[in-house]
């Protein structure tokens, strides 16, 4: 970056490498808002190609009255917040940047803006300049609990003033940033297979004896093995530690599904060979099965909100919705998930796909390469596995939005 005054855009940037310096780290997510999405954030100034990067991905969050510059989830380092974090769950932090300008720096307005936040986030901070923070600025930001960062002209950031971290309500948009920040987030990653008995086989081999790789390999279930662990991660069937993997609750009724019909897991993974290459819907196939894979599937939260949404849609005329009319009907309700949920994160979908107050653009979304492929694929090919939906996903690259059809295969 130049050594010219910074502006927000560039503050901004610094603020969110020094708060989110790792953005694959389980349990981290962060968002920055869709203003800073173009090629210019002030007339005639560019943002440099650079800075959008790290800035990437963009949503426009509601958190309290207003949208922050920058919404996200993290477990945060003690030297950045008043008191030790209390509890388990990583805070949901908001943060107001400010640039220089013709007129200056306007410090005491992020603070206030920051203060609002605190509505809906654990944490807020206002980022700026370092030489533009005040001593009344500082005691304002004490008053009101938020944190000031001051970002030099190298690019360090200083915590000037440490928030404490509060509680807060609930709400959806907050919601989704935590639920994309959680272990069953929407990622590049998340879903590797579509075909659900690849998932519910995992807990079955890691529960008998020996290699749970090999066993999955035996019993024809699945060669991909990370593929095969990491989305029963993201279905909740077992907990991926450091050191090794441990069956949930929901993975442990799996396995008691398994024993109460066959008498072992091994006997129930042989079933699995019968089923090897079967391209046939596992509903119809092995409805038992599909039933069970229907509740693991159903757990997952952006099952729930799809189903209820695909109702209501339903219940407004619309049968046969396509992945388009969806697309466009859940951003209205859920404008956050949508987004999360559907959209590729790179800087190029998000910046096409969303103007700078957040609302979505016809042409992008007509676009296979717009979307998830880990939504658009491999959950919807699950969810038509298990009966809920009437058709299979298709990967992004042969996927025609305006025909892609999400229909609910029982309607109430």
């Amino acid at each position: 970056m130049s050594s010219a005054p910074l502006s927000e855009p560039q503050v901004l940037a610094h603020a969110k490498r020094r708060l989110f310096p790792e953005a694959d780290q389980s349990g981290t997510y962060a968002v920055v808002d869709t203003q800073f999405a173009g090629g210019e954030w002030l007339a005639g100034q560019a943002i440099e190609a650079s800075v959008r990067e790290t800035l990437a991905p963009f949503n426009h969050v509601r958190v309290g009255s207003g949208y922050p510059d920058l919404v996200g989830v993290r477990t945060l380092e003690p030297e950045l917040l008043a008191v030790d974090r209390l509890g388990e769950e990583p805070p949901l932090v908001a943060v107001e940047a400010k640039g220089v300008t013709d007129r200056g720096v306007d410090t005491e307005r992020g603070i206030v803006q920051a203060y609002d936040r605190l509505n809906e986030a654990n944490a807020a901070y206002v980022a700026v300049p370092a030489d533009a923070v005040s001593q009344t600025d500082r005691t304002l930001a004490r008053e009101l609990n938020v944190g000031v960062l001051g970002v030099d002209a190298s690019g360090r950031v200083e915590p000037v003033e440490r928030p404490r971290v509060v509680g807060n309500r609930a709400t959806d948009e907050a919601t989704a940033i935590r639920f994309q920040a959680s272990a069953q987030g929407v990622a590049d990653k998340s879903f590797g297979l579509n075909h659900p008995k690849n998932y519910l086989g995992y807990p079955l081999a890691h529960y008998a004896d020996g290699s749970t790789e090999q066993l999955l390999a035996d019993h024809k279930v699945v060669r991909a093995f990370d593929d095969a662990r990491r989305g029963a991660a993201f279905l909740g069937l077992v907990d991926e530690r450091p050191d090794r993997v441990e069956l949930t609750p929901l993975g442990r009724e799996v396995v008691r599904f398994a024993i109460a019909r066959y008498g072992d897991v091994e006997g129930a993974l042989a079933e699995f060979e019968n089923w090897y290459r079967s391209s046939q819907c596992f509903y119809d196939l092995a409805p038992e099965w599909a039933d069970l894979a229907r509740r693991v599937i159903f757990a997952y939260p952006a099952t729930q909100l799809l189903v209820e949404e695909l109702q209501a849609l339903h219940d407004d005329g619309f049968d046969r919705p396509t992945l388009v009319e969806l697309v466009r009907y859940l951003h209205e309700v859920h404008p956050t998930f949508t987004v999360e949920l559907f959209l590729r994160g790179d800087d190029d979908v998000r910046s096409r796909a969303l103007t700078t107050e957040g609302d979505l653009r016809p042409a992008p979304l007509r676009e296979g390469r717009s979307y998830h492929a880990p939504t658009v694929f491999q959950l919807k090919a699950m969810l038509y596995h298990t009966g809920i939906l009437t058709e299979r996903g298709a990967e992004p690259s042969n996927l025609d939005p305006t025909a892609d059809v999400w229909a609910l295969r029982q309607r109430v």
